[in-house]
């Protein structure tokens, strides 16, 4: 649902206004206080997700540079990790940690790490740093995919750093917004709500047969 302003209307009477609900022409919806960098306060633009919802899929960009669209709803659980820039440490980071952690998420999960990179840099970033398991994608172009995730950040124009754990379904299963934009996130608890949605492979953690 869009943001109501309340456009008040007198009559030519000189009666008491008259309240109507219009929809808002303004920008994107800011949310502040959720996200800081260090002891700098930054807004947020866009309509939030939560637990619970479909997750949004706009276009994106692979490291061709050809248009994606990533289909939440295909039977695969995915991470996805929504950062503000893989040529910065904090990022380079957390994107190695999901790649050396995907052959422990079991067959059917993919993780998705999402920046406003362009693709070549991307690209560039993978094949130096040996990302192979991890897919990243650029929303370089309009940012839309960070809007409609509420995670655009006003100040920079960049994603804030979050995570979340998609189920085959498309519904989000976990999130998680880092507070701080330079901390890392919680792997354990993004690939544990990954482990409730896989079931382990034949042999591992199942019962055994009578």
């Amino acid at each position: 649902m869009r943001p109501l302003a309340l456009l008040l209307l007198a009559s030519c009477g000189g009666t008491e206004p008259l309240p109507v609900e219009v929809a808002a022409a303004a920008g994107p919806m800011e949310r502040q206080g959720l996200v800081r960098r260090n002891d700098a306060a930054l807004t947020l633009l866009g309509t939030p997700v939560k637990v619970g919802d479909s997750a949004p899929s706009t276009e994106l960009r692979d490291n061709d540079n050809k248009p994606i669209t990533v289909d939440f709803a295909d039977g695969t659980v995915r991470v996805v990790a929504l950062v503000p820039s893989l040529d910065t440490p904090t990022c380079s980071l957390e994107t190695r940690t999901f790649n050396g952690s995907v052959s422990d998420m079991g067959e059917g999960t993919e993780v998705l790490v999402v920046s406003r990179d362009l693709p070549p840099a991307q690209a560039r970033f993978c094949g130096a740093m040996g990302i192979d398991r991890v897919r990243t994608l650029s929303d370089f172009d309009t940012g839309a995919f960070g809007l409609s995730w509420g995670l655009l950040v006003a100040e920079n124009r960049l994603m804030a750093r979050a995570v979340a754990v998609v189920d085959g379904d498309g519904e989000i299963a976990y999130l998680e917004v880092v507070e701080n934009i330079p901390d890392e996130p919680s792997y354990d608890a993004a690939l544990a709500a990954v482990a409730e949605l896989v079931p382990p492979p034949v042999g591992e953690d199942a019962p055994a047969a009578e």
